[in-house]
């Protein structure tokens, strides 16, 4: 084993016209839209009103932040922030009863008053049709002008958008869109752009500044960004050429789980390249890819010497890595 290479699946390159597969993302789908708010952030740190309702919902007392929220309005009846997070807790169903269209209210009131995230939220529902009629080109229209505010799921989302229409015009668009996103550390964002990068669409073709926004990207937590990063790693594009690290990478990422990182962490181990040679490792990590569908013959075919003894250590280490 030489090189590694990317497998051949559904990716990044579902979204985008052309791509021929061998370019494609690891097999993890396509990125998904983000959803609207699941954890706002901080009320204005200057208000100490703000923090007594913001600051009980990142506490997880959401009865307390219901009752603040609604406390602001009742003083100040254009409390953007305020009905952002009375429109969070009643699409959560946090300290209330969960209503969609309850939501949906309170985040066109925060939206018409100018709030970035409420419009992002208000566009995913609308997109959705959660909590409200279902309206592709409203939720656009939201999803727009939060992006002009600079708000990244927006920005994200709308990206995604624009990359399904495989357009020259709108892959540039979505490229800066990714970019916004991704200098705010959103990490589908960052894993999106090193796709861009990797593959020369919207942007120019650049394999080292893939190699930033992917390893970015698995620094924030993203298992795709995190496989695309092992792999230029292990074969030296667009960054040094390091096997050991890779392998750390490559086995961070098959520990959570990803098809593709169990494959070719199992590789790895047969191959003893980025870490010793171990065949009962190789072995397990092989079968945790294949439970979830990804068989390779020539794994099948290095760890075939094991023996009895062998063989059901690697199972035992295989189904403690599938989880429950």
């Amino acid at each position: 084993m030489s090189r590694v290479h990317r497998l051949a699946g559904p990716g990044l390159a579902l979204l985008l016209a052309g791509l021929a597969p061998a370019a494609a993302a690891p097999p993890s789908g396509p990125p998904k839209m983000l959803p609207g708010a699941t954890a706002l952030p901080p009320g204005r740190p200057n208000d100490p009103k703000a923090d007594l309702a913001y600051g009980a919902y990142q506490r997880g007392y959401y009865v307390t932040a219901f009752r603040e929220a609604t406390k602001r309005l009742e003083t100040n009846r254009t409390d953007a922030a305020a009905m952002t997070l009375l429109g969070e807790l009643y699409s959560q169903g946090l300290g209330v009863r969960q209503d969609p269209a309850k939501a949906a209210e309170w985040y066109r009131l925060a939206a018409n008053l100018g709030d970035a995230r409420a419009m992002s939220i208000l566009g995913m529902m609308a997109i959705e049709g959660r909590g409200q009629a279902k309206d592709p080109a409203a939720g656009r229209a939201w999803l727009e002008k939060a992006a002009r505010l600079a708000d990244p799921t927006a920005c994200f989302n709308l990206a995604l958008i624009l990359l399904g229409t495989g357009a020259p015009d709108d892959l540039r668009r979505a490229a800066e869109l990714l970019r916004q996103a991704a200098h705010q550390e959103v990490a589908p964002a960052q894993h999106a752009l090193g796709v861009l990068y990797l593959q020369g669409r919207g942007v120019e073709k650049d394999t080292a500044k893939a190699a930033q926004w992917f390893r970015r990207a698995a620094d924030n937590g993203d298992v795709a960004g995190e496989v695309e990063f092992s792999i230029l790693l292990f074969n030296g594009e667009g960054v040094p050429k390091d096997e050991a690290r890779a392998a750390r990478y490559f086995r961070h990422a098959a520990g959570r789980g990803n098809a593709v990182a169990q494959n070719r962490v199992a590789r790895l181990y047969a191959s003893g390249r980025g870490v010793p040679k171990n065949l009962v490792e190789a072995a397990a990590w092989s079968m945790a890819a294949k439970a979830q569908g990804l068989d390779d013959a020539w794994l099948a075919q290095a760890v075939a010497g094991l023996t009895p003894e062998e063989r059901q250590r690697a199972e035992r280490l295989a189904a403690e890595r599938q989880g429950p």
